[in-house]
């Protein structure tokens, strides 16, 4: 009898050992699983701050890369005005000569007036963008067109108008006989 009991207490003993074991990695697994709870948490929230950062840094982007835009056009368009002067001055110096000048000098300013037209709407479509960019402090969309859109609010209070020196209208008799002395005089 001695010897059946040796056989069910080793297996009493190794299932004893087995349960212990099993509720250690029981216990093991909660902790891991409470751990990679915690870690699915930090990860989760640090893709959220590189997300805001890469966001972040596309909508200071958008705005300086609109603001070049605007600054670039503004710079092209007034080395255009000063050109446009420059062409219609010399067009009125010619009419003494060449009978055709008094057409060089109204297309240059229906050119000019189009192009001012068309320069303003477009800065005030690029300074909306900017406002909507700046006022949302979120994620922007980079613009898909540089038209403008309809959610955007209008502003046109700032318009960019022709020199004073670049006349807007074709000049009267008397203004092209000043203009045709004041050539020759100078």
């Amino acid at each position: 009898m001695f010897g059946k009991s040796e056989p069910i207490d080793s297996l009493s003993h190794d299932l004893s050992r087995a349960r212990d074991k099993r509720d250690a990695l029981a216990s093991h697994v909660t902790t891991l699983t409470a751990q990679i709870a915690d870690l699915e948490v930090r990860l989760s929230a640090e893709n959220d701050r590189r997300e805001h950062e890469r966001l972040r840094r596309e909508h200071e982007r958008v705005v300086g890369e609109i603001e070049g835009i605007e600054e670039r056009l503004r710079n092209f368009y007034l080395a255009f005005a000063h050109a446009i002067a420059g062409m219609r001055d010399a067009s009125v110096s010619a009419r003494a000569v060449v009978p055709e000048a008094p057409k060089l000098t109204n297309l240059l300013i229906g050119v000019a007036a189009e192009v001012a037209n068309t320069v303003d709407n477009l800065l005030g479509n690029l300074d909306r963008r900017l406002e909507a960019l700046r006022a949302s402090q979120a994620a922007p969309q980079p613009p898909q067109s540089l038209n403008g859109s309809s959610e955007l609010r209008q502003n046109s209070d700032r318009v960019l108008r022709l020199p004073e020196w670049l006349p807007r209208t074709e000049p009267t008799k008397k203004e092209a006989v000043e203009d045709r002395c004041s050539t020759a005089a100078a």
